[in-house]
């Protein structure tokens, strides 16, 4: 069984959204220590934003000696999505959504004949069969009925995006609140590590 893990803060050993991942993968791996586990750090070693010079030599139009290492890139990024049976993806919230480093990872997933589809009856998400877990993290409260909940444009775009390629197996393990004060943080931390620490065996474990 594979497992996708990425994450995508910006603030390296300092950040929540890591540090709950992290735990997510390690409690995925206790119950199933075969997993086979690729790992990318979206902040690390950002994906390329999409250009529409980059499309257009993707289809095979002249320059496409230019994009070589890029086209290259977007096709190991396609392989590893479609590959995971697992994807465990840390994804702070900046400015209300999510960090542009993820967003441009995602980019190059949601692709049109590869992930999802357009037929007569409207889209079709090609990308089933996956559990995706999310490690959300953020500094105030947006869960439902929190006065912020309205500005919440990270959580129901993860849930779109995803569910539009098909993959309905979605959880989120949240810590929120963290810019709260450290006691907060300490709290939402370890609520979410505790959370990560209940999860369900993957499924050719699961009995």
């Amino acid at each position: 069984m594979k497992l996708l893990h990425l994450d995508s803060s910006i603030l390296s050993e300092n950040s929540v959204s890591r540090e709950v991942s992290a735990a997510i993968v390690a409690r995925l791996r206790q119950t199933d220590p075969g997993l086979d586990v690729t790992y990318r750090d979206l902040a690390a070693d950002p994906v390329p934003h999409l250009s529409g010079a980059y499309l257009a030599a993707a289809s095979g139009a002249p320059g496409m000696e230019d994009f070589r290492s890029e086209i290259a890139t977007g096709a190991a990024i396609m392989d590893e999505f479609l590959a995971a049976d697992i994807v465990v993806i840390g994804a702070p919230m900046y400015n209300f959504s999510i960090p542009t480093q993820l967003k441009a990872w995602i980019d190059r997933i949601a692709v049109a004949g590869k992930t999802f589809r357009y037929t007569e009856k409207g889209p079709e998400g090609l990308a089933g069969g996956k559990r995706l877990i999310v490690a959300i993290s953020r500094g105030n409260n947006y869960s439902a009925g929190a006065p912020a909940a309205p500005n919440d444009f990270q959580q129901p775009y993860l849930r779109a995006v995803f569910s539009f390629l098909g993959v309905t197996d979605i959880e989120f393990i949240t810590a929120e609140g963290i810019a709260f004060g450290p006691e907060q943080r300490k709290a939402a931390l370890a609520g979410a590590r505790e959370a990560a620490a209940v999860l369900k065996a993957p499924l050719a474990q699961a009995a």
